[in-house]
Order: structure tokens, then C-alpha cells, then sequence
């Protein structure tokens, strides 16, 4: 299954964080999540936080937590996302294969959360894939974006609405700081 999920980091171990305390991790939220209760009551998870700062780490360690779990998830970068919806786009029956796809994973880590703007097309999808997702499984997004930020992010319209509308009222917040991860390896490696 983990094999399965497309991780990024596959080693991701939310048992071996670095640095807990110096990036203001909440130690028992994280513990909490491991548990993957959340994905039992079907809310989401948010890692918001800098650059390097390990969004993408945390991300890959709950999937791989909830694969330990026999828990189907899946992990996607959004550029990922968006080229394979234009890709399913051109094909016959497509959209529905594609949407079916993303909708089904217990769990759906989207990695890169709103680093680009959607057009109007990954928007309406967007809506749609949270819809099907919203109270039948979990998603984890990995943004740099704070939540105030994001409407304007989705085009600032109904589309924005309907999608945040799907998200922000039944999710786990986790800010991962501003301490850089990649720094730090990079410097204990030298």
C-alpha cells in the first residue's frame, strides 16, 4: 500500500520528526494524527507553514501512517493534479475516470496547495473532487498559503466559496513554522 500511495518521501516517519520543539510542532497533535482517527471521522488535515519547513515530510508520514493502518491514500503534488486533469480531459470518458480516481482514496494528500493560481477549469474539478471527497474521506493539504489567503487564491468567486465552504469547516490546522528543514539536513550533512 505505501508503495501504492506515490509518496514523495517513503522513509516519512511521524515517529522521527526533527527538531519538535524548535519549529513549534504541538508534539500531541501530531501523536493524535498517527492514530489516524481523524480519517475515521473524515476531516481533513492542513500543514501550513514556510518553505522547507517539512509540509511535504508531514504529509508523506500520514499517508504512510495510514497505509500502516490499511488505509488507502495517496499522495499528489497540485501541478501533478492539474496536468492529469488536462490529460483527462482529452479523452473519452475521462473526467469521470479521473474524478472516480481521486474521489475514491480514503485519504488524499495534495502537496503544494494553491502554489499556482487554478484557472476557472481545475476550479470547477476542484469543487467537484471535494465534493465527492466531503464527509466520504480525508484530505491533507501541504500549503505555504495561510487560510485568509486562499479565496483570492481560487479567483475570489463562487467556485472559491463552494471549495473553502468543503475544507475549512471540518479541518485540523497544523502550522509547521518557519524553521527550514532543508537548511538544517543540508548543514548536518556537510
Amino acid at each position: 500500500m505505501i508503495r501504492r500511495a506515490g509518496l514523495r518521501y517513503p522513509n516519512a516517519d511521524l515517529r522521527r520528526l526533527d527538531l519538535v520543539c524548535e519549529r513549534g510542532l504541538d508534539q500531541e497533535l501530531i501523536a493524535q494524527l498517527s492514530g489516524c482517527g481523524f480519517i475515521e471521522r473524515k476531516q481533513n488535515v492542513v500543514f501550513q507553514g514556510f518553505t522547507g519547513s517539512g509540509k511535504s515530510y508531514l504529509g508523506c508520514a500520514l499517508a504512510k501512517q495510514a497505509c500502516q493502518h490499511r488505509i488507502r491514500a495517496h499522495y499528489i503534488r497540485m501541478p501533478d493534479l492539474a496536468e492529469a486533469w488536462a490529460l483527462a480531459k482529452d479523452k473519452s470518458h475521462g473526467t469521470t475516470t479521473f474524478l472516480k480516481k481521486y474521489a475514491a482514496f480514503t485519504l488524499l494528500v495534495i502537496d503544494e496547495w494553491l502554489l499556482d493560481h487554478p484557472d476557472e477549469a481545475m476550479r470547477s474539478m476542484l469543487l467537484e473532487l471535494l465534493e465527492r471527497r466531503y464527509g466520504n474521506g480525508s484530505t491533507v493539504f501541504c500549503t505555504q498559503y495561510a487560510q485568509k489567503d486562499w479565496h483570492q487564491r481560487l479567483g475570489s468567486g463562487v467556485h472559491a466559496d463552494a471549495i473553502m465552504d468543503r475544507i475549512v469547516h471540518n479541518t485540523i490546522w497544523v502550522e509547521t513554522g518557519s524553521y527550514n528543514m532543508r537548511e538544517h539536513t543540508a548543514m548536518n550533512e556537510q
